[in-house]
């Protein structure tokens, strides 16, 4: 398979640097909280198809059961050359192309979907969503997992401390507009290091482009860290990481 268009992605140009951060088993928290829970709420079955749009180099992949037929997508082809190098199952096809644009994938019978950690990174969530829907089979599921749309935007949310009462807490000076926002891969080496863009999108805009998009939300989790700090700010810091959530999860059913 191949796209239809020459894709471009801010990706690309970091694709070695995120191979090594995510590795083949997914960095810490893909390990400890995004893919047991992802996979717990896609309840995959033998019989089941999964379309991974923005797949990244195919760490969820690489956590399926080996019965499950699936395609991902990513725009990066270095991390697609990274995906298939790690992942040799015979029934996994990858794909560089534009999770927002028409796909070159004639199957239309999908009963799972997933964009997991990347929409924030997708300039046009709409093409993704009508992907998706072009995919699905009737009542198929479409998972999505962000971090968290309104505790963790970047550059406009924040951990501070309120000393005098021995309080950790989230500060967030913007929410309902929507934002791109550039990130330094490497903030140390200035203007040399590459940069990615992230998309600052409010809840109520996923929601309302889901529904568009024919998509009812089923069910919606919010996913702390599972990391526990010790010494003298303990009690502060695992407070503050059990209350404010660092991720969200977005399971849609095509109606």
């Amino acid at each position: 398979m191949s796209g239809t268009k020459k894709t471009v992605t801010s990706w690309q140009n970091v694709s070695d640097w995120y191979g090594r951060t995510v590795g083949r088993e997914g960095h810490y928290y893909h390990q400890h909280v995004i893919l047991p829970q992802s996979l717990r709420l896609l309840e995959l079955q033998e019989d089941s198809s999964l379309l991974d749009l923005a797949c990244g180099q195919g760490v969820l992949a690489r956590q399926l059961p080996e019965t499950v037929y699936y395609v991902g997508v990513d725009a990066a082809p270095a991390l697609i050359r990274e995906a298939k190098h790690l992942d040799k199952k015979k029934n996994h096809v990858y794909l560089v192309a534009d999770a927002s644009r028409k796909l070159a994938v004639a199957k239309t019978d999908f009963s799972h979907a997933a964009v997991i950690l990347a929409l924030q990174n997708i300039k046009d969530a709409d093409g993704v969503f009508e992907n998706a829907c072009r995919h699905l089979r009737e009542g198929g599921h479409l998972l999505i997992v962000l971090n968290h749309p309104y505790f963790r935007i970047p550059r406009h949310t924040r951990w501070e401390i309120d000393a005098r009462h021995k309080i950790e807490y989230r500060r967030i000076d913007r929410y309902l507009t929507p934002l791109t926002i550039p990130i330094t891969t490497h903030p140390g080496r200035g203007d040399k290091s590459p940069a990615t863009l992230s998309y600052h999108r409010p809840l109520n805009d996923y929601s309302q482009a889901l529904f568009k998009h024919g998509f009812v939300i089923e069910q919606l989790e919010e996913w702390t860290s599972d990391k526990h700090s010790v010494g003298e700010a303990a009690k502060m810091e695992n407070r503050a990481r059990q209350e404010f959530p660092m991720f969200m999860a977005l399971l849609a059913r095509k109606t």
